[in-house]
């Protein structure tokens, strides 16, 4: 019987430099699964596979007859092609089958096994790894099925708990802070200092957050320039910092420099041309952009990392809160795919059995419907139109006693077939329902269907 394998590493137990090492996206991606695929479908050992690399986790998903052997093929791989030996690779992977397999899967789907509990980037990610596994032509039905179900219970977690609300990212956590400190940013200036990813995240979530007038500000201004455009601002160039900041209700600061690049001065020079409008000033940059002794000035506000991240730890620990609750909806989904699987092995025999049925009762309704044609050939009913009335009548009343006594007779087998499935009896009990009514029997094909 197909067994669900999977292999991998992730940031608990390999350090990024090796998770560097072994990443896989685009050409890469495809080329590593068309390297697992041989003539005639995967390769020996391997029935079908897919693989999940992000910047932390790498995971082969594999349907597999002998766990031994494709643990092995997946171990050789990641040797031959990534330079590592086998010792040093064996530290770095675990290792799940069958349930405790999917039980994983749905869990990194849920966020529960990210880096960032609860982040929801993971779902794009698995959905991206199905489809370049299907596009590889090396996902068959029980992947695909795995997969839809893994995404079925990421898209119930995040829906019907809070494990990904509350903003875990400090870019949006200064954001979020800006609208709760100003009663929300509609209509407030907002001042983005630096170009870099945190400056780009931080004018992205402003923008989220309702605000629609925002300045981007940055040593080199052509950066500036790209970053305005991505968030319908505008871009001002270095000498125009004093003047920005006499405009601005929240200013956000995020470059690399090496020294604060807002000083007291600048900040007092502004300050006194705001007419004793207040002012906030959000340092989301480490090394620290603005100067700790703008403090001293009256009317402003400044709130670093370490305040920042105080929101973020407050907002994690919401979202641990859910842990529980999703955890249930993982176990429900992991029991909804067993059951489909079970429900999957006993499927064929069953399709037989009432194609069996359904031909042998057709053939009754036949052979009854000729013996009255030829009674009422040789009887009294020769008015044409109501002959052929009256024989349509009885076909279709004849059909329909057929199909409800197939019904009848075959429901209670049914459901006591898929209950022994359910308890892992499923091969057996089929093959005595083959024996008993004469099936064709039922063998696994390499990809997991069965051929009658």
């Amino acid at each position: 019987m197909p067994t669900i394998l999977l292999v991998g590493f992730n940031h608990r137990t390999a350090a990024v430099d090796l998770r560097e090492q072994f990443a896989l996206n685009g050409c890469g991606l495809r080329m590593a699964l068309s390297d697992l695929v041989a003539v005639n479908g995967i390769s020996p050992h391997l029935y079908e596979l897919a693989i999940i690399s992000t910047c932390n986790r790498m995971e082969f998903v594999a349907v597999v007859e002998d766990l031994a052997a494709g643990q092995a093929a997946l171990e050789s791989y990641l040797v031959q092609n990534h330079h590592i030996s086998p010792a040093a690779l064996r530290s770095l992977l675990y290792v799940y089958s069958e349930r405790e397999a999917v039980t994983h899967l749905f869990r990194v789907a849920s966020g529960l096994d990210s880096l960032i509990l609860g982040e929801p980037q993971i779902l794009g990610q698995i959905a991206n790894a199905h489809s370049e596994a299907h596009l590889a032509g090396a996902s068959g039905p029980l992947l695909s099925h795995l997969f839809n179900q893994a995404l079925h219970c990421g898209k119930r977690a995040h829906t019907e708990t809070t494990i990904g609300s509350h903003t875990t990212s400090i870019s949006h956590a200064a954001a979020d802070t800006a609208s709760q400190w100003l009663g929300g940013l509609t209509q407030r200036r907002a001042l983005v200092i630096g170009a870099g990813e945190m400056a780009e995240l931080a004018a992205v979530a402003l923008q989220q957050h309702g605000a629609t007038d925002i300045n981007c500000i940055n040593r080199t201004l052509a950066r500036a320039e790209r970053l305005a455009q991505q968030v319908d601002g505008n871009a001002l160039d270095w000498p125009s910092l004093v003047p920005a900041l006499v405009r601005a209700d929240v200013v956000v600061s995020a470059t690399s420099a090496p020294h604060p690049v807002l000083c007291y001065g600048d900040v007092a020079a502004a300050v006194a041309q705001r007419a004793g409008r207040p002012l906030l000033l959000l340092d989301i940059a480490m090394p620290r952009d603005i100067e700790n002794t703008v403090d001293t000035l009256i009317g402003v506000q400044r709130l670093d990392l370490d305040h920042l991240r105080d929101a973020v730890d407050a907002n994690l620990a919401k979202r641990a809160a859910a842990v529980p609750v999703v955890e249930s909806i993982i176990e429900e989904e992991v029991d909804a795919f067993s059951d489909w699987r079970s429900g999957r092995q006993v499927a064929p025999t069953l399709v037989q059995l009432r194609r069996k049925a359904e031909l042998v009762a057709g053939a009754e309704v036949e052979r009854t419907l000729r013996r009255l044609t030829n009674g009422a050939n040789h009887g009294e009913l020769n008015a044409g139109e109501r002959h052929d009335t009256a024989d349509e009548r009885i076909e279709h009343e004849l059909a329909q006693m057929a199909h409800r006594i197939v019904n009848k007779l075959l429901h209670e087998p049914t459901v006591r077939l898929k209950a022994q499935a359910a308890s892992g009896n499923g091969v057996t009990y089929a093959n005595v329902v083959q024996d008993l009514f004469a099936l064709e029997p039922m063998t696994p094909s390499r990809n997991g269907k069965h051929r009658g």
